[in-house]
């Protein structure tokens, strides 16, 4: 694939912010839930592959999309450099299921420079389900999600999806994948 920078979107969880780490950090900070590792969330419904309470998981992801900042959210490696370079070129497109759309504005502007910000578009849309609709307004050919349902609704849909690969997708699919911002950088900028 040769992409252009304007005709890619992105999602935040799990392809620009580390949620993984977040998760895990403040599941031992928080409740003392410490013999976990990233590789054993096998599924996107953490409850579902780990031994933690339902309302603690809750609980953790709620404290994570009302305060991104407070609770030490990081970007993966790489995506604050790729999405700063792409800014320079064009508008960049993030969209995501999060309901609201002020912690992770205040997310962009602590991880990014101002410039990069004005020139990012973000929605805040609160469905996975519906990314297709909000991809297709923005005029995107082609959008990287880290959850393989979000993905294979896109395909049905007419969109390329690119899976960022994360321990909760399984390995068996026809989907186009990367591993690492380098990886989209690779795709972007050819």
């Amino acid at each position: 694939m040769n992409i252009q920078s304007n005709e890619i979107g992105f999602d935040l969880d799990g392809v620009i912010a580390d949620i993984g780490e977040a998760f895990i950090r403040l599941a031992c900070e928080e409740f003392d839930y410490c013999s976990f590792r990233l590789e054993e969330i096998t599924s996107f419904q953490v409850e579902e592959c780990l031994d933690i309470d339902l309302k603690k998981v809750e609980q953790i992801f709620q404290a994570i999309l009302t305060d991104s900042i407070g609770t030490g959210l990081q970007p993966l490696s790489g995506a604050v450099d790729v999405i700063n370079s792409m800014a320079a070129e064009s508008s960049v497109t993030i969209i995501t299921a999060r309901p609201i759309g002020e912690p992770v504005e205040d997310w962009l502007r602590h991880h990014f420079p101002a410039t990069t910000c004005k020139k990012i578009n973000l929605v805040a849309m609160g469905d996975h389900d519906d990314k297709a609709r909000y991809i297709q307004e923005h005029k995107l050919n082609y959008f990287v999600d880290d959850r393989i349902a979000t993905c294979l609704q896109l395909a049905e849909q007419g969109i390329t999806p690119i899976l960022y690969n994360q321990p909760w997708n399984p390995k068996k699919h026809n989907l186009a994948n990367v591993n690492s911002w380098q990886e989209i950088e690779e795709y972007i900028f050819r």
